[in-house]
């Protein structure tokens, strides 16, 4: 069964070999070198409040994160977020994207957020179709925006419009 609460500080290495398994063998991010427990400490401290991160337990393993951040600095933007959702290799395909999302999504509606965007890289058909199937609706795509793995990536970008 999958647990879903807010991260402690007590989760971060979990968080940590995620990410940088994410940065080595996939492009669900666009940093190239793997990051150092201490510089995701610091990352972690930017959490909480109107950017809650989150994780997806199962039998007291990490096996997913999901977190909101600020969409843009302009204040224009107050109300936008942006999701990000990383899973454990070892735990892809069980459902915990859709736990981690259900979850993210009811955080930036009790925020009062209006819309929340997700960026996904060109041919990651799994992260679409979770984002289609929460109604999130394809706005555009930005070509050729990162070079990993010797060759340029796309982005594309899915809205959602939260209604009350």
């Amino acid at each position: 069964m999958v647990n879903i609460r807010e991260a402690l500080l007590s989760d971060v290495p979990a968080i940590t070999k995620i990410y940088n398994d994410a940065i080595l063998h996939t492009v669900a991010t666009f940093d190239l070198v793997e990051q150092p427990l201490a510089e995701r400490m610091v990352w972690f401290e930017k959490y909480g409040g109107k950017y809650p991160l989150i994780v997806a337990e199962i039998n007291g393993e990490v096996a997913g994160y999901s977190c909101l951040n600020p969409f843009r600095d302009k204040d224009a933007y107050e109300d936008t977020t942006e999701l990000s959702i990383y899973i454990s290799p070892a735990f892809q395909g069980k459902g915990v994207g859709k736990k981690l999302m259900e979850e993210i999504i009811q955080h930036a509606r009790s925020l009062g957020y209006h819309v929340m965007i997700g960026g996904i890289t060109g041919g990651n058909e799994a992260s679409v179709k979770l984002h289609e199937r929460f109604g999130f609706e394809f706005a555009g795509c930005f070509k050729e925006v990162g070079y990993k793995f010797d060759q340029w990536q796309d982005v594309h970008f899915y809205q959602l419009i939260i209604k009350d």
